[in-house]
């Protein structure tokens, strides 16, 4: 169990303007448990034909066999992973108006039925990641003619569907013909640690110790 789950999306290291958002994040969250999924550090299963077969599998009632149940296996793994966070903090770049690919990957490899979500055919869509939050940090380079950044709706939209509603997020979008960003620069990484330290707030609290009585 992990008080935070923060997943890196972007490859770029030090000059990497999310990660640099995170950094501020962290600061201000302080001491916990975290848990950090660098998605371009850490191999995730390729989503290949024998994890869509167990995938189906699943919605179809059939029990898993050979190549499929490790495939399964495989899933339900990382699936473990990302559940046992209380709260997460997703670091995500634009790329070509969305996500870069690692995190469509690791979101394809967790959205499995009757691990994060259900469904009903009188409800739709259920959820199974109740209970929890997350923030998401987007940040995006562009020209002002190509000003839009569809990447926050499809990640938010996400987080709804298997359950996560309690979402906060930062959007830091850098135009490409502005010399000096400061200013946005700056608001963002205040956003962002006022995010660290509200969820901090937030987060459970530490078992307390159980004394002996005398």
């Amino acid at each position: 169990m992990s008080d935070l789950l923060v997943v890196h999306s972007s490859p770029r290291g030090e000059e990497s303007e999310s990660r640099k958002l995170a950094a501020a994040f962290l600061d201000a969250y302080g001491e916990a448990e975290i848990d950090t999924l660098d998605l371009w550090a850490e191999s995730l299963p390729v989503f290949g034909g024998d994890h869509v077969a167990a995938k189906m599998a699943v919605i179809g009632g059939v029990e898993h066999e050979g190549r499929v149940r490790t495939a399964w296996d495989e899933i339900v793994e990382v699936v473990d992973r990302f559940k046992a966070a209380d709260q997460y903090l997703f670091v995500v770049p634009q790329w070509n108006h969305s996500v870069p690919w690692v995190l469509k990957q690791y979101i394809d490899t967790i959205t499995q039925p009757g691990l994060t979500f259900g469904f009903d055919g009188e409800l739709g869509y259920i959820g199974l990641v109740e209970g929890k939050r997350a923030v998401v940090l987007h940040t995006s380079a562009i020209w002002p003619t190509f000003g839009d950044n569809p990447a926050p709706d499809y990640v938010e939209k996400w987080l709804a569907l298997i359950g996560i509603t309690d979402v906060a997020s930062v959007r830091f979008g850098a135009n490409l013909l502005d010399p000096s960003p400061g200013d946005a620069r700056a608001r963002a990484v205040s956003e962002a640690a006022a995010l660290g330290r509200a969820l901090a707030a937030a987060r459970r609290p530490a078992p307390r110790a159980l004394h002996a009585s005398r």
